[in-house]
């Protein structure tokens, strides 16, 4: 009996860099991507920050996501790095692909939220949330093109459902993946004579622990006629890290080919209100 070969996977021989990957979203595309044969330089921030309610991920949680990558027989490399700082984030991309012997793929991932009436927003969360979310997109867009300049590849910037609705209680934020929107556009027009495709995913609410209490408090009690807002059209409350895994997967196999400057909604209908 001839021995079973398994197929290759959908991702295989792709090299991927993958920001805010120690837990959550990151955590699932890497895992993902793995299963389907790519190799991933993993980096995130690795601790809280004090414009935010709720904590960010640590170094025992990037180490935790390499294992799992690990797992599957895939390469990981990691590395600390705070997405809003431009040169250390180019240090470790050229590190990381020095290592894995190039680069193929980026997930834009990094991003954090926050949430307030628009007169109880402060100046610093704008500040934090605009340079993590926005600036920091551009500086992992920065750090890997030169790579993906050379041979072709993949960008997918994950935006947000409130990067194509006008969503109240976290005005920063909506403003910030709006501007991922428009940067990715932009950029899809500039690099696809190189062949570099640029897409957006935009999830609806995702199951991560990236929500500040706040806003359930606000929703309840001080703008209630919002709530509606934030409900989905399909009948569930949230979706899982692993719908938006598939996407970012898609985005980034050779299925994708000719597919570039597209929003590419996981969101389960929530913009459809």
């Amino acid at each position: 009996m001839a021995e079973h070969i398994r197929p290759p996977g959908r991702a295989a021989g792709k090299r991927v860099l993958i920001t805010g990957a120690a837990r959550g979203m990151g955590r699932s595309h890497a895992v993902r991507l793995a299963e389907e044969g790519a190799d991933v330089i993993l980096v995130d921030i690795c601790r809280s920050l004090s414009e935010l309610e709720y904590p960010l991920a640590t170094p025992d949680d990037l180490a935790r996501t390499a294992q799992l990558v690990e797992k599957h027989g895939r390469r990981a490399i990691a590395a600390v790095v705070d997405v809003r700082d431009a040169e250390a984030l180019v240090d470790a991309v050229e590190e990381g692909v020095v290592q894995l012997g190039g680069l193929d793929a980026v997930v834009s991932n990094a991003g954090v939220l926050t949430a307030a009436t628009w007169d109880t927003t402060t100046s610093q969360q704008w500040r934090t949330v605009v340079d993590i979310n926005l600036i920091g997109t551009w500086n992992t867009c920065f750090a890997a093109l030169p790579h993906l300049v050379e041979r072709g590849g993949s960008i997918v910037n994950v935006s947000s459902a409130a990067g194509l609705k006008g969503t109240p209680l976290h005005t920063p934020y909506t403003a910030s993946k709006h501007g991922v929107v428009g940067l990715s556009r932009a950029l899809a027009n500039e690099l696809a004579a190189q062949n570099v495709r640029v897409n957006t995913v935009h999830p609806t609410g995702v199951a991560t622990g990236m929500s500040p209490e706040s806003l359930f408090g606000l929703l309840s009690e001080v703008r209630p006629d919002l709530a509606p807002l934030f409900g989905n059209a399909l009948p569930v409350v949230m979706t899982e890290a692993i719908d938006i895994s598939n996407a970012v997967l898609y985005l980034i196999s050779d299925e994708a080919r000719h597919v570039t400057g597209m929003e590419f909604k996981v969101d389960a209908g929530v913009t459809l209100k």
